[in-house]
């Protein structure tokens, strides 16, 4: 049987340690090709020696002078964005993990979509920013994106054998953080741990932070909205606190099609490795008798104003959810340093946003400059 052959960028964070996790429990099925990590390169290292890659980037020259110190003189180390690149694009890869964290993924994935690599995407940042050039891309290069999200996954997967046509509206399920009951003016007080500490998700940092948020909600409204070639006026947001139901799908008869697990990343991310087959895997069942009740509210846009933001960024288009995504980006790592609050981060995404002139997005010449003038901007505002 002819393994598929894989490149993980990413591979030191949540999804890529799952990914390679669940690579591991199927002996012969895959080859991991290529590897890519940013700042723990003792992991990293220990990845290389377990998957033996071909090919590892790192950022620096200095990360790959100290990753060469670590493993064997046969794997090439590569870095910057070209080894990046490099890494999205290696002639014998089938399908390119993309498990970045924010804007970073951007050229990387054009990188993979140009050298026809089918995706598994983890990365919504870059369907934010560039969803009409990426999207557009993928079709004239006959490239297959399967979103890994446990939301974007289940949509994926409801939608599967139903026309487009037919499709009435998509419903994303949120489970409204680990702040759902708080006040606004409890949630000024919260402190960098508490956002961490997400109530059903492990998750790194940065998702963690816009879950607790919203934000995630947010930018998962404009990659659903080019995943799926959807209008605005086709997408909701609903908050399930169980975190079990991952999705809706209502067709234009009213009927209505939820996808359910339990709150695991490992199954979303097998079946984007495994597409379009489904292995037998020992991860936990969903046993609806013990649960015995299914939880949802409307959200609070009040207290959770980051999707209204999205449904502007929605609605506008252009070079403004690239300037969503970037002053959110800035916003969560001035969080992070304790330069601001946390109900300061969606407050600066919106001062941002009132700002901007939202311009074309045809080119990502058009998309970069509005990510530059957005980080710039946020900075200015962060720092007064």
């Amino acid at each position: 049987m002819t393994k598929k052959r894989i490149s993980i960028l990413g591979s030191t964070g949540s999804i890529g340690t799952q990914a390679l996790e669940i690579i591991s429990r199927v002996p012969g099925e895959f080859k991991v090709a290529a590897l890519s990590a940013k700042a723990n390169l003792r992991l990293l290292a220990e990845q290389v020696k377990k998957f033996q890659p071909g090919l590892v980037s790192v950022p620096t020259g200095q990360s790959a002078r100290e990753l060469r110190k670590k493993i064997p003189g046969s794997v090439k180390i590569v870095s910057g964005e070209d080894g990046l690149n490099q890494a999205s694009s290696l002639k014998e890869v089938d399908l390119v993990l993309m498990a970045l964290a924010g804007s970073a993924g951007l050229n990387p994935l054009l990188q993979a979509i140009e050298a026809g690599k089918n995706i598994a995407l983890a990365n919504k940042e870059p369907m934010v920013m560039a969803g009409e050039i990426i999207t557009r891309g993928a079709r004239k290069r006959g490239v297959r994106i399967i979103p890994v999200d446990s939301e974007h996954s289940a949509i994926f997967q409801l939608l599967q054998g139903k026309k487009k046509r037919e499709i009435s509206r998509i419903i994303l399920s949120a489970s409204g953080g680990p702040f759902r009951n708080l006040s606004r003016s409890r949630m000024a007080e919260v402190s960098v741990e508490e956002a961490l500490r997400h109530p059903t998700w492990k998750m790194g940092k940065k998702i963690s932070v816009d879950s607790a948020t919203l934000m995630n909600k947010a930018l998962e409204l404009m990659e659903a909205r080019w995943l799926f070639d959807l209008k605005p006026d086709q997408l909701e947001v609903i908050i399930h606190p169980q975190s079990i139901v991952h999705s809706l799908v209502e067709t234009r008869d009213g009927a209505l099609f939820a996808h359910l697990s339990v709150p695991d990343m490992r199954i979303p991310i097998a079946y984007a490795l495994f597409f379009p087959d489904r292995p037998e895997l020992d991860f936990p069942r969903l046993d609806l008798a013990q649960i015995r009740e299914l939880k949802f509210e409307k959200p609070d846009l009040n207290r959770f104003p980051a999707i209204k933001l999205g449904f502007q960024a929605l609605k506008v288009g252009g070079t403004l959810p690239a300037v969503m995504n970037a002053a959110d980006e800035e916003a969560v790592s001035a969080f992070l340093f304790g330069k601001i609050g946390f109900n300061k981060i969606v407050e600066l995404i919106a001062k941002v946003m009132s700002q901007h002139q939202p311009g074309e997005s045809k080119s990502l010449k058009e998309i970069l400059e509005a990510d530059v003038w957005a980080r710039k901007r946020a900075g200015e505002l962060i720092n007064a």
